[in-house]
């Protein structure tokens, strides 16, 4: 078992937190400085610490809000004395400061844990390794639409920490990362939802695929009777974590394989959504949302949406009318009869194997990136049979070379979007599709996804 599943820690006991008591914050992103803000607001002496230089836009706000901070460092003496760290889940076990603290017993948080302790919310929290985004914000909007009073948070807009702090929602729809739950001990969620599980992130789990495993279910370990857990039953991880395990909360399956009593399946071309007082059924070619794996998330949010009982065709209305995230399958332009697809946030072969299989046509596939011990194998049946050209854009692509050289007769090699871009225009004929669906982390030439995704944009649009 990882140690970050089973450490003894004192955010078990939230006794700790009083009027000046000292509450420090590791990392001032978004999480970071939502947790400072609402700590302030808690009567905390609150000190926020990031190893890395602060965002202009943060320190702004930390120095309006006249809370204390440092960047480019990590000063002990100030971090040592508190009750209590919420740490960013950017931030891995390894990293020196994080030990010295375990080492001293110091109880160290994640953001929605902290956050959790304020508010009487219902909680909706949905974790996976692929589709995460997508179903979060289709949930939202659902949820949004029907007129519930919701916020949106967690891995995705606004701080949960800051929402909290300012907001009073009834509801909240948090898209949970394995580094987010983690960190989280006491955090309860009413309705827990588990897309699936792939092999990502192992270098944060040992590379051990039980320990990341195991980091996902912890979506559930606060669960009650009272409160819902909905799941893939095609998913091989999932099953095989469950069989022989009890779980508190109301069990709600779905499926594109079997028939279920409850939960969602796929019958032909309907959707048929079962809760224990609620039917919906949606035929699938009126989701907004098209492709195998948006079968599976749009099951998830429906599954959610007739648990808080929310009207049919109020579903039916938002699962029709949804536009997905920026960055995952969004249409960019179609130029010379050639479309492209912004995918950047595929940083795992997973979620480019599910963008690749709802591609019509033949496909110019932008790969390539910082890769996190990928196994291109998953991929190379698909490759084969849709993809006439590779575009590796990333400062090392040997093994993308190496998986798929037999199987795929160009494969180029650029160092920038915009000489991807050109590339990939060269090699598509009309009727094809350019996708950027990288199967990596953007680290080596990006900021991040989201800068990857702009400045690919950019580049289709200067053409």
């Amino acid at each position: 078992m990882n140690e970050t599943n089973n450490i003894p820690n004192q955010a078990n006991s939230p006794a700790l937190h009083g009027a000046g008591a000292r509450l420090v914050v590791l990392g001032a992103g978004e999480s970071g400085v939502g947790a400072a803000y609402l700590a302030q607001q808690q009567g905390y002496d609150v000190f926020v610490s990031d190893f890395g230089a602060i965002a202009d836009k943060y320190k702004q706000q930390l120095q309006g809000w006249d809370i204390r901070f440092e960047e480019k460092q990590h000063t002990e003496e100030e971090i040592f004395t508190a009750v209590e760290v919420v740490k960013s889940p950017g931030i891995p076990e390894k990293a020196p400061i994080v030990k010295a603290l375990r080492e001293r017993g110091i109880a160290i948080i994640s953001e929605i844990e902290f956050a959790g302790r304020y508010t009487n919310a219902n909680i909706i929290g949905i974790t996976g390794s692929n589709g995460k985004t997508t179903t979060t914000s289709l949930t939202y909007h659902i949820l949004k639409n029907a007129g519930l009073n919701v916020g949106l948070a967690g891995n995705i807009g606004k701080s949960f920490a800051y929402q909290v702090a300012t907001e009073k929602f009834d509801h909240y729809v948090l898209e949970l990362s394995s580094f987010m739950l983690d960190d989280m001990y006491q955090f309860r969620v009413n309705i827990a939802v588990l897309l699936n599980i792939t092999p990502d992130h192992l270098d944060r789990y040992e590379y051990q695929m039980a320990n990341y495993v195991a980091s996902k279910f912890r979506i559930t370990q606060n669960q009650t009777a009272q409160d819902y857990f909905i799941y893939c039953a095609d998913d091989p991880e999932t099953v095989k974590y469950m069989e022989g395990r009890t779980f508190a909360a109301q069990l709600l399956p779905f499926s594109i394989q079997n028939k279920l009593a409850l939960g969602a399946y796929l019958d032909g071309e309907e959707i048929n959504i079962n809760t224990p007082n609620n039917h919906l059924q949606m035929t699938i070619n009126k989701l907004a949302l098209q492709g195998k794996h948006n079968i599976y998330n749009s099951m998830a949010s429906g599954i959610v949406s007739k648990v808080l009982e929310l009207r049919n065709q109020s579903i039916r209305e938002s699962m029709g009318d949804f536009k997905n995230v920026e960055h995952r399958l969004e249409h960019v332009a179609q130029i010379s009869g050639i479309n492209f697809i912004n995918d950047s946030k595929a940083t795992n072969v997973n979620s480019t194997w599910y963008a690749l299989e709802s591609m019509p046509g033949e496909v110019v596939l932008i790969l390539g990136g910082v890769d996190k011990g990928n196994d291109y194998n998953e991929l190379r049946d698909l490759v084969q049979k849709k993809v006439k050209a590779i575009v590796c854009l990333g400062k090392d692509n040997g093994r993308i070379h190496q998986a798929f050289a037999d199987v795929v007769k160009n494969i180029v090699d650029t160092a920038s979007a915009k000489d991807a871009v050109q590339a990939a225009y060269e090699l598509a004929k009309k009727g094809d599709t350019v996708l950027l669906s990288p199967a990596c982390a953007s680290f080596d030439l990006f900021k991040s996804y989201e800068d990857r995704g702009e400045q690919f944009k950019r580049a289709v649009m200067e053409l």
